[in-house]
């Protein structure tokens, strides 16, 4: 079994938790930009998950895995997103935590 199976796992498990922040920021914040991060999220981790059953299952094919893994990531990143966060540690940005606006604001 080669490393490069464990590279993969990783990769697609951050493909996936990317997804589920932008999909959290979306629901607390309204703004298009994650509406759309969230929307296209799930085929991106569908093709990161399939990369990682590729690695996985076919050791043969792991590059390919990766490749697509990689294209995966690549895909997500170029989203563009608003900026929300201002001067928020590392941790709150991880873990996509925002303030949510006021409902009855004028």
């Amino acid at each position: 079994m080669s490393y490069l199976i464990y590279v993969a796992i990783f990769g697609a498990a951050a493909v996936l938790f990317l997804w589920i922040r932008d999909a959290r920021i979306y629901f607390r914040t309204g703004l298009p930009g994650y509406r759309k991060a969230a929307y296209n999220g799930v085929g991106y981790g569908a093709i990161a998950s399939l990369g990682g059953g590729l690695t996985l299952t076919m050791p043969n094919f792991e590059l390919l895995g990766l490749g697509l893994i990689l294209a995966a990531m690549y895909l997500q990143g170029k989203i563009v997103r608003e900026k929300v966060w201002e001067n928020e540690d590392t941790f709150t940005r991880f873990i996509g935590h925002v303030a949510r606006p006021m409902a009855n604001k004028k």
